[in-house]
C-alpha cells in the first residue's frame, strides 16, 4: 500500500493518559475464552513543553491496556512514573538524557552549577517504553539499561524502581528476555569482566519463591560469551534458546564504550552518539551450554548484518537452526529512526528508507560436531534447509543462510511464536509486523517451512506488533488469536482498535473500537 495522506504520522504525536477506563464498541463475536489483558508499552509523550525528543526510542513511557471479558472490553492508558517522567514533568524541560536526545542544564543555573553538572557522569534513563514481562508473581516494564519498573497490571500504577546492578554485574540487559515454564527468567546484558575486558552475560532469575521473597534478589550470572573488541562491545537487543543452548549473535554495530564514559560527561551526547559500525568484522554467532552454563569455543562467522529480533531457534540431529529478522550490512537501522524522518510525507520517507539497510528473514544452521579435517565441506545436511555451514582453514566456520523471506524495502518485523509449544523447538508458523519503509501497515504470517504468507491489511491503518493466544483446546501450533493495536488516523469516529485476528487464517473475528488515538506501541503481553 501507499500512504500519501499520511495518516502514519499521527501514531507519533503526544497523547494524554486517561484518568479512568473508557469502554470500547465491539464488532464480530469474542471467543468466550479470551478473557484477560493485552498489556502494551510504547511512547506516549513526543515532547517536554517546548522542548522535542528527537528519536522513536525517546517518547516517555506509556502503558496501554485492554481488558476482556465476557465479550466486553475496556481500555486504559497510563505513563509510567519513571524518574524520566517525574522529573521532566517538575522542571518542565528533559532532565535525563534519552536515547537519541540530550538532556542539558537548567539554564536557571548560574554558570557555575551548569558547569559542574557537566561533570556528575551519566545519569542513565529509566524510561521503560520497550517492553513489559513478569518475574514471579510481579510484571516489570523495561527498556535496555539496568533499570526496570515494577508495575501494577490491574490499575497500571508505578510500584517502584529496580536497579540490577545491585543483584548482578552488568551495564544493561535488553527487553526481550527468555522466560521458561516455570517462570525461570534469562536475559543478556554486557558487563566488564576480567582484567576490565568486556564480556556479555547471561542472567538467571529463578521463578516465584516459595518464602514469597523476591525472586530478583536471587538473580545470578550463569555464563558469559567473550567480546571481539575490548572497549566496544555489540548491541544486542535480544538473544536465542533452546532447549539445551544460548544463541547469540555479534554483530558489527558497536558501542563506544571509551566515548560513552568521556564525551557523555564532558559536553552533550546521547546513547546514539556513542554508536559505530565495524566494517570489518563481518557477524559472528556464539553458543554456549544451558545446563550447566558454559562457552562453547567454536567460532561461527558469516558477512555482516544487524538484528534486534530473534524469531526462534532449535536443535535437530546435531545441529542449531536460528531464525533471525535481519538488516544486510553493517549500518544501524535505528539511524534511521529519528522522528524527523519517520513524520516526513511519504515521498521523503521513501526516499529515506532506499539509503536503509535491506530487511531480510534468514535461517543459519550451526553444526554442534566439528572436525577441522573436514575443510570446504557443506557440513549442513539437514534436508530441509539451502543454509550452509563450511568450515575454514583458520578454524572458523563460514556460515550462508537460507532466505526465508524477503522483498524490498518491505520487512518483517517484530516476530512473534506460539511460544509457550514452540520456543526452542521444531515450529512452522512465525508472525510478525509489516514494515513498510519503516511505516508498520500490516500483519503477516509466515510458513518457515513452506515459505507461505498470509497478510491482514487495510487502508491507512497502522497495527501494531500481533501476540498470538492460543486456544485452550488447541492440537495445532497455529490454533489461537493474534490481537493487535491498530491506528486508522483519517477515521473521525473510534480512530483506534483492539483487532483480533484467527492466527490460522488470518481473517478478521472481531474488533474492539475506542474514541481515542493510540500512539504507537513497542511490545508487549497477554495476561489471562
Amino acid at each position: 500500500l501507499e500512504h500519501p495522506a499520511g495518516g502514519y504520522k499521527k501514531i507519533f504525536e503526544t497523547c494524554e493518559e486517561l484518568a479512568e477506563p473508557i469502554s470500547a464498541q465491539v464488532s464480530g463475536k469474542i471467543p468466550t475464552w479470551l478473557t484477560g489483558s493485552l498489556l502494551r508499552l510504547g511512547p506516549g509523550l513526543f515532547e517536554i513543553v517546548d522542548e522535542p525528543f528527537h528519536h522513536l526510542f525517546d517518547g516517555q513511557a506509556l502503558m496501554h491496556k485492554f481488558d476482556l471479558k465476557d465479550g466486553r472490553v475496556t481500555y486504559h492508558r497510563r505513563f509510567i512514573r519513571t524518574d524520566a517522567y517525574v522529573r521532566a514533568m517538575t522542571e518542565k524541560r528533559i532532565v535525563i538524557t534519552e536515547f537519541g536526545t540530550v538532556a542539558y542544564p537548567d539554564p536557571c543555573k548560574n554558570i557555575f552549577s551548569r558547569f559542574f553538572t557537566y561533570f556528575q557522569g551519566i545519569e542513565v534513563t529509566d524510561n521503560c517504553l520497550v517492553n513489559v514481562y513478569p518475574i514471579g508473581e510481579d510484571f516489570y516494564a523495561c527498556t535496555e539499561t539496568n533499570y526496570i519498573t515494577k508495575i501494577d497490571p490491574d490499575t497500571l500504577e508505578t510500584i517502584k524502581k529496580v536497579d540490577l546492578c545491585k543483584y548482578v554485574s552488568v551495564n544493561g540487559v535488553t527487553a526481550h528476555p527468555h522466560i521458561e515454564q516455570d517462570g525461570t527468567l534469562y536475559n543478556i546484558g554486557n558487563c566488564f569482566g576480567k582484567n576490565m575486558s568486556l564480556a556479555y552475560s547471561i542472567v538467571k532469575i529463578p521463578p516465584a519463591q516459595d518464602d514469597q521473597s523476591d525472586p530478583i534478589e536471587k538473580s545470578e550470572v550463569l555464563l558469559q560469551f567473550p567480546c571481539s573488541e575490548r572497549l566496544k562491545p555489540s548491541y544486542v537487543h535480544s538473544f536465542g534458546m533452546t532447549d539445551n543452548y544460548f544463541v547469540f549473535v555479534e554483530t558489527p554495530v558497536k558501542i563506544n564504550l571509551l566515548k560513552f564514559l568521556t564525551s557523555w560527561s564532558i559536553r552533550g551526547t546521547n546513547y546514539m552518539d556513542c554508536f559505530e559500525s565495524n566494517d570489518q568484522m563481518g557477524t559472528w554467532f556464539h553458543l554456549a551450554t544451558k545446563n550447566p552454563g558454559g562457552y562453547i569455543e567454536h567460532k561461527f562467522r558469516t558477512s555482516a548484518f544487524s538484528v534486534f529480533h530473534h524469531i526462534n531457534c532449535f536443535e535437530d540431529r546435531g545441529f542449531v537452526v536460528v531464525d533471525l529478522c535481519t538488516w544486510k550490512g553493517f549500518d544501524f537501522v535505528y539511524n534511521y529512526l529519528y522522528l524527523a524522518n519517520l513524520k516526513q510525507n511519504w515521498k521523503e520517507v521513501k526516499k529515506a528508507a532506499l539509503r536503509a539497510p535491506q530487511p531480510e528473514v534468514r535461517r543459519y544452521v550451526l553444526p554442534l560436531d566439528l572436525h577441522k579435517e573436514e575443510q570446504g565441506k557443506n557440513l549442513v545436511s539437514l534436508p530441509y534447509t539451502t543454509a550452509t555451514a563450511v568450515m575454514c582453514s583458520d578454524g572458523t566456520v563460514w556460515l550462508e543462510p537460507e532466505v526465508l523471506f524477503s522483498a524490498p524495502r518491505q520487512a518483517f518485523e517484530f516476530p512473534q511464536i506460539n511460544y509457550k509449544k514452540c520456543c526452542g523447538k521444531n515450529y512452522t508458523f512465525a508472525y510478525g509486523l509489516g514494515l513498510n519503509h519503516f511505516i508498520p501497515d500490516r500483519i503477516c504470517k509466515l510458513n518457515v517451512k513452506s515459505k507461505e504468507t498470509w497478510i491482514w491489511q487495510e487502508p491507512d491503518a497502522y497495527p501494531s506488533e500481533p501476540l498470538f493466544v492460543e486456544s485452550p483446546d488447541a492440537e495445532d501450533e497455529d490454533d489461537g488469536v493474534l490481537l493487535s493495536i491498530v491506528v486508522k488516523p483519517g477515521v473521525v469516529q473510534r480512530p483506534a482498535f483492539l483487532l483480533i485476528l484467527d492466527a490460522a487464517d488470518l481473517t478478521e473475528i472481531a474488533r474492539a473500537e475506542v474514541d481515542v488515538i493510540i500512539p504507537i506501541t513497542f511490545h508487549g503481553l497477554y495476561k489471562p
